[in-house]
């Protein structure tokens, strides 16, 4: 189901439709992952009511439901629950002419799970970015869906924002390319942002890690991903470099296993992007992890890698503001330390002084 809603006139914050005809040149069967599939486009619908008909038609069929979803959210002030507005809906006519999230919630979350997937590209006013921001939880659609997406904040005044996070999703699979999930999310999300010199902020939204069919051994190798993340979270946008990380983490344990280095690897990214983000509890507890499972692949305690590991799981424990928190985490530490003492002479000693 391919859904481009927004509305007419002034009050369009996403040129949502734009995005349709780059989706419907992919072949049905790749959006869906199945030999054969049915489209339904709805471009710029005028009735909450004629959508939902639609997509309860559309949950109740067997077999996987994929649905793109291109819109802008706005804020029912009496509920304060978030709707995406249709062709005809303006701030005075929000509850009648958009269609509440939470019904989208209702059809979807019903379905078995695993047996559905959304990939959303959104623009938010203000009052929803606020809220989804402290909320993350806002835009769950229940246990019977995967969501995918990207939020931006709407923009207050001039051209209506891009759909670039789609768009980057059907330009890869028009490419060739055939990777999983997880890995098509972070890579859309990195094209995104990249996409213009001034890019808006961007909050991602990816599921928990789930088992999905491998990918093809042809398919393209994805760009590299760490410039964005990097320049993310030297913007400030912490949670979006951590989003992207976390799912190529997510896609690395899946490839390669939770004991490679390919999956260490993302585990130390985090830990830095913690650092960067100053959660230095959190930046200790994944440079622990990672120091762990490199001495979990037989690397021997002198290894560079380990040893940095560790000095930098002790630099960040020396950060760690909350002193029950530092005390939960110390003989954790003490005892890699012991394991790895690394080249710095009295670090153990000194830990063990603080910790008295």
């Amino acid at each position: 189901m391919l859904l481009a809603a927004a509305p007419a006139g002034r009050g369009r914050a996403i040129d949502a439709a734009s995005v349709l005809p780059v989706l419907a040149a992919v072949p049905p069967g790749v959006l869906t992952g199945t030999a054969t599939a049915t489209v339904v486009e709805l471009a710029d619908p005028l009735d909450p009511q004629t959508v939902l008909t639609r997509l309860r038609a559309a949950a109740a069929s067997p077999g996987p439901l994929v649905v793109f979803l291109a819109g802008q959210l706005h804020l029912d002030k009496r509920q304060f629950l978030p709707h995406l507005a249709l062709a005809r809906t303006t701030t005075a006519t929000l509850r009648y002419t958009a269609l509440p999230w939470h019904w989208l919630a209702g059809e979807l979350g019903r379905r078995p799970a695993g047996s559905t997937t959304v990939v959303a590209d959104l623009a938010a006013d203000p009052d929803v970015w606020q809220r989804l921001t402290a909320a993350p939880d806002l835009l769950h659609l229940g246990p019977g869906a995967h969501l995918y997406g990207r939020v931006t904040q709407a923009p207050r005044r001039g051209e209506p924002a891009t759909p670039d996070y789609l768009r980057a999703w059907a330009e890869l699979w028009r490419a060739g390319a055939r990777p999983p999930l997880p890995a098509l999310h972070a890579e859309a999300a990195v094209r995104a942002s990249a996409a213009r010199a001034t890019a808006p902020e961007q909050y991602l939204l990816a599921p928990a890690p789930v088992v999905v069919p491998a990918a093809p051994a042809p398919a393209p190798a994805a760009q590299d991903p760490h410039p964005a993340i990097l320049a993310a979270a030297m913007a400030g946008r912490h949670g979006e470099a951590a989003a992207v990380a976390a799912a190529w983490e997510s896609e690395a344990l899946r490839r390669h296993g939770p004991r490679s280095a390919e999956a260490v690897h993302w585990t130390e990214v985090r830990a830095d992007l913690a650092r960067l983000a100053g959660e230095p509890a959190r930046s200790c507890e994944l440079w622990l992890a990672a120091a762990e499972s490199r001495l979990a692949l037989r690397q021997p305690a002198d290894d560079p890698d380990v040893e940095a590991a560790v000095d930098r799981a002790h630099h960040q424990w020396e950060r760690i503001g909350d002193r029950a928190r530092a005390g939960a985490m110390a003989p954790a530490l003490v005892a890699l330390r012991e394991r790895v003492p690394g080249r710095r002479p009295g670090a153990l000693d000194a830990l063990r002084r603080r910790m008295g």
